[in-house]
């Protein structure tokens, strides 16, 4: 049984501890040697089994990376609402941020990032301390975009109909005093660059966020790949030769991916006082959107994110359905901010006021087809209610009667089937009106 290399007293149970640490300190990958229980340090463990014509005991190498990686990659109950929680911190931390842009998209290939990062099975894996989640750095992102936007602006991908940037440096950059330094080109604007006249550098305007991917499932996945020139590859001599030929052995390596059908969320904020400073017709209604957008749909189709994007890894589509419920999500709870604000601001006769018409305006919108409540039902009751404080409660002004009467008389016939004629004499409406 493979073990990992920590103290006895952390036992061999490690289903609690997050992803990261599961793939790096506690990952069970040192080899034992089933006889005399020495831990070995190296891959593999070493059992014992009679074999052979002449039924000897021989020692059998058992590898133990992909065993090792599976138990790494499962996903808890926790890590997934952990995952949840980071997005819908950043959903919520995202929605006070002005200029800014949110994208969804759905991932179509595996994805995987860090495979450089050190690892004993050489390859590693991007975690995001301290959580120990998957995650796409947001470094990553704008690399990507900017390869994005840049291949647009080159003209090659014939798509007129599309916005790009322009590689033409027409945007002067100047410093505090107002003297120009050197000029700048829409990519440099956006994305910043490293060398512009010398030893001036411009940072770009755009900010991008670290990407929490929602993964889809209960675990990652184990992708293999198998070079078959290894030799080659390492510049090792292999039967007299260094360069590539039939004779290489297959080296199959094990990594890490984030399954195909997981959700990502990208964001991007824009320094829009910078970007009217530097290039006003960038920041004209918001055309730096159009322009990342172009470059997003370009990156999903053609680029991916992440490693391996040559050979299909990465591969997204972008989630307009998923953008859209946010929206919708969003603007629902913004509208019941306001809501509560107004109703806390309301005095306690034009909150009763209030209560009573917002309950009729649910019920209405449940009734769409249906017939009006029976008189005496819930609503008839929080209108007589209602009535009967506006009349005989303390500190009622004339105006809040009124208000209580236009409320009565306009909400109660539409949710609830009665007489308007002899409900008004018995809701004493014009004594609230001073009518009587």
């Amino acid at each position: 049984m493979a073990l990992a290399a920590v103290p006895q007293y952390l036992g061999h149970d490690f289903s609690h501890a997050s992803p990261a640490l599961r793939f790096g300190m506690y990952l069970p990958l040192w080899g034992v040697d089933q006889r005399s229980k020495e831990m070995l340090w190296n891959t593999h463990d070493i059992s014992y089994e009679i074999r052979g014509q002449q039924q000897q005991e021989r020692a059998k190498r058992n590898e133990n990376k992909v065993a090792a990686l599976k138990n790494a990659c499962a996903l808890s109950l926790s890590d997934k609402s952990l995952a949840k929680a980071l997005a819908q911190r950043q959903i919520l931390t995202f929605s006070t941020a002005p200029n800014s842009l949110r994208l969804q998209a759905t991932a179509i290939a595996p994805f995987t990032t860090g495979l450089g990062n050190e690892h004993p099975l050489e390859n590693g894996f991007s975690f995001l301390n301290p959580y120990g989640l998957p995650y796409l750095a947001g470094s990553s992102v704008k690399g990507v975009l900017r390869r994005a936007a840049d291949e647009l602006a080159s003209g090659e991908w014939n798509q007129a109909d599309v916005p790009s940037c322009s590689r033409e440096l027409r945007h002067e950059v100047q410093n505090q005093q107002g003297k120009p330094l050197f000029d700048a080109s829409d990519l440099d604007v956006l994305f910043g660059s490293e060398a512009l006249g010398g030893d001036n550098h411009l940072r770009g305007v755009l900010s991008f966020w670290d990407v929490i991917p929602q993964i889809e499932g209960n675990s990652l996945m184990v992708d293999i790949m198998t070079p078959h020139q290894s030799h080659y590859y390492q510049r090792k001599d292999h039967m007299g030769s260094v360069s590539p030929h039939d004779s290489g052995s297959p080296t199959p390596i094990s990594f890490l991916t984030v399954p195909p059908g997981s959700h990502l969320a990208f964001h991007v904020v824009c320094d829009t006082v910078r970007l009217n400073h530097l290039a006003p017709d960038l920041a004209h209604a918001e055309r730096w959107k159009l322009l990342l957008v172009s470059a997003f749909e370009h990156a999903f189709t053609w680029l991916g994110f992440g490693a391996k994007t040559s050979v299909g890894y990465g591969a997204m589509s972008r989630d307009t359905e998923a953008e859209a419920t946010l929206s919708r999500l969003q603007a629902q709870t913004k509208a019941a901010s306001e809501k509560a604000s107004k109703m806390a601001s309301l005095s306690d006769n034009a909150r009763h006021i209030e209560k009573f018409v917002v309950a009729c305006q649910k019920r209405l919108d449940q009734l769409v087809g249906a017939r009006k409540d029976k008189p005496n039902t819930e609503l008839h009751a929080k209108a007589r209610a209602l009535s009967k404080a506006a009349l005989e409660g303390g500190g009622w002004t004339t105006e809040e009667k009124g208000v209580a009467a236009q409320a009565l008389a306009e909400w109660l016939p539409q949710v609830v089937d009665v007489d308007m004629k002899d409900e008004r004499k018995k809701l004493k409406l014009a004594q609230l009106t001073g009518n009587a």
